[in-house]
């Protein structure tokens, strides 16, 4: 298991968010993963995970939050219009809590409900730029997950 624990910079603990930050974009099949940066307050879509019946890589993963070295894991909760309990949520908390006892970060949870859509926009609007390839929803996974982490990111800093 990475050893995850962290120095703080000076930074961080004057305003609670860390420098590094990992984002999640949990799904049955896929775990979109994206890094964010709490000084500048932007993110970077990193991959995709593969995940079977919700179950992450959790080598690969292991391998992200030691390369990354996160102070703070932000996982996306999908809200529904109605404003009900999403079908995913329940799985959503435990994935949450698995991710809490392995590696010992706090975690955060968001809204993500417009994510995906604003990540496949994104990915049409470059297409029409001129950028040829198909649209994989492996790319909308991650750059949900750098979506729903600037969101957060500039919410966090402005209050």
């Amino acid at each position: 298991m990475p050893d995850t624990r962290a120095r703080r910079s000076k930074r961080e603990q004057d305003i609670g968010i860390p420098d590094t930050i990992l984002a999640l974009d949990y799904g049955e099949r896929r775990i979109g993963v994206a890094v964010g940066n709490g000084i500048t307050r932007t993110s970077t879509p990193l991959e995709t995970l593969t995940a079977g019946n919700g179950i992450p890589d959790w080598q690969r993963l292991d391998a992200l939050i030691q390369e990354w070295r996160p102070g703070l894991l932000v996982v996306g909760l999908p809200g529904t219009p109605d404003g009900s309990e999403h079908p995913l949520a329940r799985r959503i908390q435990a994935f949450r809590d698995r991710l809490h006892a392995r590696y010992a970060l706090p975690i955060r949870q968001v809204d993500e409900q417009f994510s995906s859509a604003e990540a496949e926009s994104y990915l049409k609007s470059r297409r029409r730029e001129g950028r040829r390839g198909r649209i994989r929803k492996e790319d909308i996974d991650a750059i949900a997950a750098a979506v729903f982490l600037e969101h957060w990111l500039a919410q966090e800093t402005a209050s």
